[in-house]
């Protein structure tokens, strides 16, 4: 693994899946589709998940080594994956999902920062907020890029052209 090339952990809903979106408006592009993570079995009805199948090519596009960094954990893999015609891509295991910080920053941010080790990173997420971006600038020693994606439009052409422009040095990106 070449520790130039930048990570983009990436979570699923919000920026691939514009989960708040009107529900009788689905994005253009966008297909829906029906699925049965681990937490939606029945009698519980299947998960409405709206995804772009165009979005798999732009992403392995950009120049970033992608991790998934959602609570999809591995199964984005059974279930997002093949949609968006990606490989099969490395997740990262949460040792906690969902809790308080002391700090208030988001329950993934320092489980982020610590498995970057300092290497280059994006982190493509739907929640990210001030204190996320000043405690990665505290934090974390190499270039990094939070970068929130509206959960009501997802990943759109301008946020792919920052974020390959990022990849490749061309924009400042930073934690402050």
């Amino acid at each position: 693994m070449d520790p130039t090339v930048p990570l983009l952990f990436l979570d699923v809903d919000g920026p691939l899946n514009p989960w708040r979106a009107k529900p009788q408006r689905r994005p253009e592009g966008y297909t829906t589709l029906r699925m049965r993570p681990t937490g939606w079995e029945p009698p519980r009805p299947a998960l409405r998940v709206w995804l772009n199948p165009a979005h798999g090519p732009l992403l392995l596009d950009l120049g970033f080594r992608i991790v998934w960094a959602t609570t999809w954990k591995t199964e984005a893999n059974t279930w997002i994956a093949p949609v968006l015609g990606l490989p099969e891509l490395p997740a990262l295991e949460w040792p906690r999902m969902h809790h308080q910080d002391p700090e208030g920053v988001h329950w993934k941010t320092r489980h982020l920062v610590a498995s970057a080790a300092g290497r280059p990173f994006a982190w493509v997420d739907d929640e990210i907020g001030p204190r996320d971006l000043v405690w990665i600038a505290r934090h974390h020693r190499g270039r990094a890029l939070p970068y929130r994606v509206d959960p009501a439009k997802g990943l759109l052409p301008d946020d792919f052209t920052t974020l390959r422009q990022w990849a490749a040095g061309l924009v400042e990106g930073g934690a402050a």
